[in-house]
């Protein structure tokens, strides 16, 4: 599924707040008429979008995934849609059974903003040492202790890749793929990275924060807006399991707590 997060107060359910938990529950739980609760692989923070968003959930429903997922999008707002509904095996959880997940952050690094893209990227006018960013970038590689990121409790995480594109000429995209996330942790990543870009730090500045598990080292949160979670893994022997039992497992994506 994917969704704009712009209007939310994030992905998980909140008493007074609009989520995109309680817009996918409202409309779950009207088409399947019964209460539906969901589970989503990453619990998106405030303003941070998905395109590859998975959830899991429970129904005594009769009806096929696909009238479902036509009921459902039809009464979702529009910057949220479910783009396949599948059965899953009987232990699958959408967030425990994960095995990785891929965030992405967009920036537009040109003097003018795109206003058509504004809710999908930070601009920044200003010169950045990209060469920097990404030798910064590779120290992030491996299993450590990511506490100097957290909005929160800290702990260790296994970073696969972290990555620098250049899509464009105008475009920056950072790309991290991990076995699960701190919250906020790509945010305060970035924000960091881009201490390194404007030359407030040097690379071996930004080791040392790393190394110090301490949030107060290091930069700033990027904005929200640039945040895209894109992509979900599963282990493939688990789906290669569900397939065997007449189950079709959720299907790989393009595109924990962020």
């Amino acid at each position: 599924m994917a969704y704009d997060g712009t209007s939310y107060a994030g992905f998980q359910v909140q008493a007074n707040a609009r989520t995109v938990q309680g817009e996918l529950e409202r409309a779950l739980s009207h088409v399947c008429d019964e209460a539906v609760r969901v589970t989503g692989a990453g619990r998106t923070d405030a303003g941070v979008h998905a395109s590859g968003q998975v959830i899991d959930f429970r129904t005594a429903s009769a009806l096929d995934g696909v009238t479902i997922g036509r009921g459902v999008n039809a009464l979702l707002p529009e910057d949220i849609a479910v783009s396949a509904l599948e059965p899953a095996a009987e232990d699958f959880h959408a967030r425990f059974s994960a095995t990785g997940r891929t965030y992405e952050y967009r920036i537009r690094h040109a003097p003018e903003r795109d206003p058509l893209e504004r809710r999908r990227e930070l601009q920044i006018a200003g010169p950045l040492d990209l060469a920097a960013m990404r030798d910064a970038s590779a120290l992030l590689v491996g299993r450590r202790d990511f506490s100097s990121f957290a909005a929160g409790p800290g702990g260790v995480r296994s970073v696969r890749r972290a990555e620098w594109c250049q899509p464009g000429t105008s475009q920056l995209r950072f790309e991290v793929e991990a076995d699960a996330f701190l919250r906020g942790m790509v945010r305060a990543i970035v924000g960091t990275l881009l201490w390194v870009g404007r030359g407030k730090i040097d690379v071996p500045g930004f080791e040392r924060i790393v190394a110090a598990n301490d949030r107060a080292r290091a930069g700033p949160s990027a904005p929200a807006n640039g945040l895209c979670l894109i992509a979900v893994e599963y282990r493939q022997d688990a789906a290669n399991a569900a397939s065997e039992e007449g189950l079709q497992g959720i299907p790989p994506l393009r595109e924990e707590d962020e």
